[in-house]
């Protein structure tokens, strides 16, 4: 019974390690995400530390490939994967399942080793769940190339710019509406949303996690005086693409440790929707945007742009545009839309 003992831990500890290699590629390579790539592999190293404290020989002498009754095994649709996050799904279900085994049976020779195991099962679980949680609203938001920020507090504006930017082509709108009692604010939410949803464009509210996980938001944007990224996440129902605002390399760097889904780097330019804040420049667009790009955090240029500078944004390196009154103040808002998004799309930077 002692060499099945360690056949099976050499099994499960192949098969485990084999996974985190999928998850651990799955983070560098789909997400671009540093942090989460360095915790699967870390994750992965102490699975390694803790089988070293193992009888090598004896494991590896119990191998038995050509004898073992499950090679060539297989159960209908058992590999078929449609994208990189089947792998990935598919990966976490097989590093979780032996560490449970390897925990389970380790605890027969070595009960030290088992509590290390079973502790990484946990940090496994966790690790999955953060993954999901920064993966799937960072691939919802990477389609967004034009965001229209909708600053009112009247429902019939709001309705009405909303369905003038759907038919525009925005790709994301957000529902700015300070100062709005909450039972306001939430009507107004719910049929934003449900205008936005209709047209297949992003809807994220400001500031109010709580109104945005209500309303069935896409999202909340967070400025640097509002919840932590941490915390908003905990409010959510299901994933949800949390923006935080950000106005300076200091504040990118604290907002970065956060991972929200996106930042926002501006105001680029002055801006009479924030006519106190100071303007960051395109240095700032430049900077931000190549240190976002590194750690696999989406971005979006925000503050006084229009369709006369986007140009020179999109030339600093932003690939996402957020505007405010270049739209929702202009005569036509759906025809300002098509142009910026055209501009946008057709930019090529030399």
């Amino acid at each position: 019974m002692e060499r099945a003992v360690y056949r099976i831990i050499d099994a499960n500890f192949n098969r485990g390690r084999e996974a985190a290699r999928v998850i651990e590629d799955f983070c560098r390579f789909a997400l671009n995400s540093t942090s989460l790539t360095e915790r699967a592999k870390q994750l992965r190293h102490e699975l390694s530390a803790a089988i070293d404290k193992l009888d090598a020989g004896r494991l590896i002498a119990s191998r038995d490939t050509p004898g073992d009754i499950g090679v060539g095994k297989t159960v209908d649709k058992q590999l078929q994967r449609t994208d990189l996050h089947d792998s990935f799904t598919a990966g976490c279900k097989r590093l979780t399942e032996a560490l449970r085994t390897l925990a389970e049976v380790t605890q027969a020779i070595n009960p030290a080793v088992a509590g290390t195991i079973e502790k990484l099962r946990y940090t496994a679980y966790t690790l999955e769940k953060d993954i999901i949680l920064f993966s799937e609203p960072q691939n919802k938001f990477k389609r967004v190339r034009l965001y229209v920020i909708i600053t009112s507090s009247l429902p019939a504006d709001v309705i009405s710019l909303t369905h003038k930017c759907v038919a525009g082509g925005v790709d994301c709108i957000q529902l700015r509406a300070k100062d709005t009692n909450d039972d306001k604010l939430f009507a107004m939410a719910v049929e934003f949303v449900q205008i936005c949803r209709a047209g297949d464009v992003l809807s994220i509210i400001n500031d109010r996690v709580d109104i945005a996980v209500a309303a069935g938001a896409d999202g909340v944007h967070l400025g640097q005086n509002d919840l932590p990224v941490e915390q908003a996440r905990k409010l959510q129902l299901a994933p949800l693409i949390i923006g935080k605002s950000t106005h300076s390399l200091e504040q990118l760097r604290v907002t970065c440790e956060q991972c929200p889904a996106y930042v926002s780097l501006g105001p680029v330019f002055a801006t009479k929707t924030k006519p106190t804040a100071e303007p960051v420049g395109l240095d700032y667009v430049r900077q931000g945007t190549e240190k976002l790009g590194r750690l696999g955090i989406g971005h979006v240029a925000i503050g006084g742009i229009t369709l006369d500078n986007v140009e020179e944004v999109l030339e600093a390196g932003a690939g996402t545009i957020a505007v405010c009154a270049a739209v929702t103040e202009a005569a036509d808002p759906t025809a300002v839309c098509r142009v910026l998004k055209q501009k946008i799309s057709a930019f090529k930077k030399d």
